[in-house]
């Protein structure tokens, strides 16, 4: 039995592109079961239906990862399961009126798309930046902010002490800047 307690969330992705094994999606997926049943649950207010709101969650990842990568797989699957539960809503005429206001104010208006777009921009430049920190620094911003790691386990799976943890994350996040920084000024 393989434990993938410690393997992140992007180095099971990355096995599942490369060797395309639906194994590693079941370990991840097995790892948001929790979060996304509560996702659902707060939106469809059913046990049942949010049960059955995680399955087709669930098939919808699989379909969805096929056509392309994903980068950062807890935010990914935490919108696929929130438009799943609004769509749900909606067809069921049960949408809240605010909600369903609001909804409708993000589908028309070009800054709900804006923002979503300098969101990717920002996501692409954060993907061409990461790999020119030291590998110190960039392991260390990785496992904190995407794998949501904490010092401790950093220190436990790295063999670094907690002040180098830490002294990694935060000139890695200056060095980060800088770099997008550098990256937006090139652009222009």
């Amino acid at each position: 039995m393989i434990d993938t307690n410690n393997i992140s969330d992007q180095e099971l992705l990355n096995q599942y592109y490369k060797d395309g094994n639906g194994k590693w999606l079941g370990f991840l997926l097995q790892r948001y079961t929790l979060l996304l049943l509560g996702v659902c649950m707060k939106y469809l207010k059913n046990e049942e239906e949010a049960k059955d709101a995680v399955q087709q969650v669930f098939e919808k990842c699989i379909r969805e990862l096929d056509k392309y990568p994903v980068h950062y797989f807890k935010s990914w699957i935490y919108s696929v399961a929130k438009n799943h539960c609004l769509i749900q809503l909606r067809n069921k005429g049960k949408l809240p009126g605010e909600l369903q206001e609001n909804m409708a104010l993000e589908d028309e208006s070009d800054e709900y798309y804006e923002r979503i777009l300098e969101k990717n921009e920002l996501l692409n430049h954060l993907e061409q930046c990461l790999p020119l920190l030291n590998p110190d620094q960039r392991t260390c911003i990785e496992a904190f902010y995407l794998n949501k790691m904490s010092y401790r386990e950093i220190a436990e799976t790295t063999g670094l002490s907690l002040m180098q943890v830490k002294s990694n994350i935060q000139n890695g996040k200056r060095n980060l800047k800088q770099l997008l920084l550098q990256l937006k000024r090139n652009e222009r």
